[in-house]
Order: structure tokens, then C-alpha cells, then sequence
């Protein structure tokens, strides 16, 4: 008799832990397979713990164009490859967004990092990737086919050595006595230095190529248009690269650049982000893109003096790191971004006038 209930209240036990235990794999089955092919994260990783779990797989990540002093990108790989364990190679890191295009069939980005109108003209080679944070990145500055994304601007602005100028209120101070003014480069070959004409071309919320040619025309008529950085009190120059500046002078010590950001309309722009079509990494290469559009991302790019695409929304929702924010040079100015059919016409034009006219 004892034995015959040992026996029975054996069996009644085994089923009840079987029973217990029956839901948990249940509910992993319910998962799909993941999917590094995916557009989205829930369409191919169900979770962003199944997405980490892929991408540590893969074991690596290759990006290209990223100088780890630009926007602060050395703090920001070093940061996804501690939190992941995932190694960033980084491979020309000087090279421009064309650069990055040219050599993605040898090199073999998981990523890019491109200007707006070379991403536009290239979309074909990108995989349709949508962030969890789709919905805070403005409809004008993303692909409506996901294939790619701005991640990170900036505001063009006038650096000044207050020692030697005074602070310019308009562009058109710089035809001044005593003003030397400088481009970052060539307009003609160099991004920043294109948009530096433009932004002083800047009337009425518009920009026009004929009239930014024009005013560094007379600057150079005035003997206000410096030969290099080295020798100019002024360089025109997005406002990251100018208040980077003004941060290195003050830690050493010197009260030196300052940066104004003048007018009711300010020339801005962003550099947008996008998946390989071919990404060897296909897994990292997505983990990579919800990192830099989540808060801490957005956040690491403010350290490095950019104005990340979801800034509004963090500052909404009460994640803006506020004390980064505040280093960024102040504006009310209303942004002003030129279409890609603008900076066509306009690169043409400059290609074609700025040696007649700015000699």
C-alpha cells in the first residue's frame, strides 16, 4: 500500500514540474528566427537583447570615415565596444563621404557616415535599416524607404579671436578694417568651406550661390580674405569645429576663440547615417545605428559640439545631458537647410565663377 502512493505521488510530482516548465520553451518558440537582414528591429530580432546576442556573434564591426576627433567619434566607438564587446575596426578614418563610396567594394564598411547629397545619390547601396527612434528624426531628413538617416548636424557659424576683433554681428561686418576672414578649404572642393559662402549668402531665409560669391569677392577686393587659418582673426566654419576650438584655447588656459552664430537664419546641415547593403556585420552594423540615435548616443555626440537629430525630442522627454547642451554656442537663428537640387545648382556655379570673381 505505502508503495503503490510513493509511486502514484511520484508520478502526480513529475507531471507537475513538467507542467511548470512547459511555458518557457513555448514562449521561445513563439520567437521567429532572427533575421540580420531585417529593416527593422522587431522585424528581425523580435528584442534588442536578441539583436546584442547576434551582433556579439558576429564579434566585429568596420566603420569608415570617422576620425576619432571628429563630433567626438573616438568616445563613441570606444564606448559601443565596451558595452558589447564587439571590435570596431576603423579603416580611413580622413576619407570624405564620395571617398567612403569609392572604396566600400574593397573595404567592406558595415556603415557609413555621409554628407546628405552623396547619401541621396548612392541610397541603392544601402539596406533599409529603421531605428527604434524613427518617429523623433524629421520626415525631410530621412529616406522614406529607410535606407538612410541624419544622425548628427551643426550650425555654420563665424570663429573670432576677440583679442584681435571685435564680435561680428553680421556677415557683413567682416568687410571691416581689421577683419582677415578664412575659409576651411577651397569652396570649390571642400564641404565646409562651400557651405561658409553659402551661409553668407544667407538673405531672407534664403541662400544664393551668385550672392555668397559676391560677398567674398569684396572681401578679398578689401584685403579681408586671409590666404590661410593660421593667419585669420575669422574663420567661417560649422560651429562644431569652431566652439571644438574655443574649448581647446579655454583649457589651456587663454581666454581665445569665441563663436557667433548671427542673423535671424542660419545655414545648417547633417550628416546622415546608413547600413551596407553588403555589410559583412549585418547584426553589429544595426546595433551600431541604435546606439548612436539612442539617448546616450544622441547625448555623446553633444559632447563632441554637434546638434544630434533627435535633440528636441530628448530635451521633450527630459534625457538631454543639459549640462553638454549648454556648451553648444547659442542661437535663436532659424536653421536653413539647402535641397539637393540648391547644392547642385550652386556647387556648378562656384565651380564656374568663384576663380573670376574671388581673385
Amino acid at each position: 500500500m505505502t508503495v503503490r502512493i510513493s509511486a502514484a505521488a511520484a508520478m502526480i510530482l513529475t507531471a507537475t514540474i513538467a507542467g511548470c516548465s512547459d511555458p518557457a520553451p513555448k514562449n521561445e518558440q513563439r520567437l521567429p528566427p532572427v533575421n540580420p537582414q531585417a529593416a527593422s528591429l522587431q522585424e528581425g530580432f523580435s528584442t534588442l537583447d536578441r539583436l546584442i546576442e547576434a551582433a556579439k556573434r558576429e564579434g566585429s564591426l568596420t566603420v569608415i570615415g570617422l576620425p576619432r576627433d571628429w563630433v567626438n567619434y573616438g568616445e563613441i566607438i570606444d564606448s559601443f565596444s565596451d558595452e558589447y564587446g564587439i571590435k570596431v575596426n576603423q579603416v580611413e578614418p580622413a576619407a570624405s563621404s564620395q571617398r567612403e563610396i569609392e572604396a566600400a567594394a574593397q573595404l567592406k564598411p558595415d556603415v557609413f557616415d555621409l554628407s546628405l547629397e552623396v547619401a541621396v545619390a548612392n541610397a541603392p547601396m544601402f539596406a533599409p535599416y529603421r531605428v527604434q527612434q524613427w518617429q523623433d528624426i524629421p520626415d525631410h531628413l530621412k529616406d522614406y524607404g529607410g535606407r538612410w538617416y541624419a544622425g548628427y548636424g551643426g550650425y555654420m557659424s563665424i570663429g573670432y579671436d576677440p583679442r584681435k576683433v571685435a564680435a561680428p554681428a553680421s556677415y557683413a561686418d567682416l568687410l571691416k578694417p581689421g577683419y582677415s576672414v578664412s575659409l576651411p578649404g577651397d569652396p570649390r572642393q571642400t564641404s565646409a568651406a562651400f557651405n561658409g559662402v553659402m551661409a553668407a549668402s544667407l538673405s531672407g531665409g534664403k541662400a544664393e550661390a551668385a550672392r555668397g560669391v559676391e560677398f567674398f569677392g569684396r572681401l578679398k577686393k578689401a584685403g579681408n580674405l586671409a590666404a590661410t587659418e593660421r593667419t585669420a582673426s575669422v574663420v567661417v566654419d560649422w560651429d562644431y569645429h569652431n566652439a571644438e576650438r574655443a574649448a581647446h584655447e579655454a583649457n589651456g588656459g587663454q581666454p581665445g576663440w569665441k563663436v557667433a552664430i548671427p542673423g535671424d537664419s542660419v545655414l545648417s546641415a547633417y550628416y546622415v547615417q546608413a547600413v551596407s547593403k553588403s555589410a559583412p556585420h549585418p547584426a553589429a552594423a544595426r546595433l551600431w545605428q541604435e546606439f548612436l540615435f539612442s539617448d546616450r548616443g544622441q547625448n555623446l555626440f553633444i559632447k563632441g559640439y554637434a546638434r544630434p537629430v533627435r535633440m528636441e525630442a530628448l530635451e521633450m522627454r527630459g534625457t538631454l545631458d543639459k549640462e553638454l547642451a549648454a556648451r553648444l554656442p547659442v542661437t535663436n537663428a532659424k536653421p536653413v537647410i539647402l535641397t539637393i537640387p540648391e547644392t547642385d545648382t550652386a556647387k556648378t556655379y562656384l565651380k564656374r565663377e568663384w576663380a573670376l570673381k574671388v581673385r
